[in-house]
């Protein structure tokens, strides 16, 4: 069964850096778009960005610049290195494929405060 499991999230100051991680099994991992999504209490789940299976990636204008979404095939594993970290970007991030979602993984949270 499809299975997605985030880590890497945790708190960090304003203008800090993390580096977060999706691994993926149960799934045709290198036919799928991934993609990385953020929630916060009381709004839906947003995408952030996708990337392809030949490693072309997609921002939202909102984390362009700051985020850089990777993956390895070989380790079914996606990658979002965030950086200049506001605080506008605390909430649970998560992964999943694209355009049809597996059932969501647990997510990581990501806090940015001072």
């Amino acid at each position: 069964q499809a299975q997605l499991v985030e880590s890497g999230g945790g708190s960090v100051q304003p203008g800090g850096s993390l580096r977060l991680s999706c691994t993926a099994s149960g799934i045709n991992f290198n036919v799928w778009i991934m993609g990385w999504y953020r929630q916060v209490p009381g709004k839906q789940r947003e995408l952030l960005a996708n990337i392809d299976t030949f490693s072309n990636a997609h921002y939202e204008d909102f984390v362009k610049g700051r985020f850089t979404i990777s993956r390895d095939n070989e380790k079914h594993t996606i990658y979002l290195d965030m950086a200049r970290l506001a605080p506008e970007d605390t909430g649970v991030y998560y992964c999943n494929q694209i355009p049809v979602p597996v059932p969501w993984g647990q997510g990581t949270q990501v806090t940015v405060s001072s």
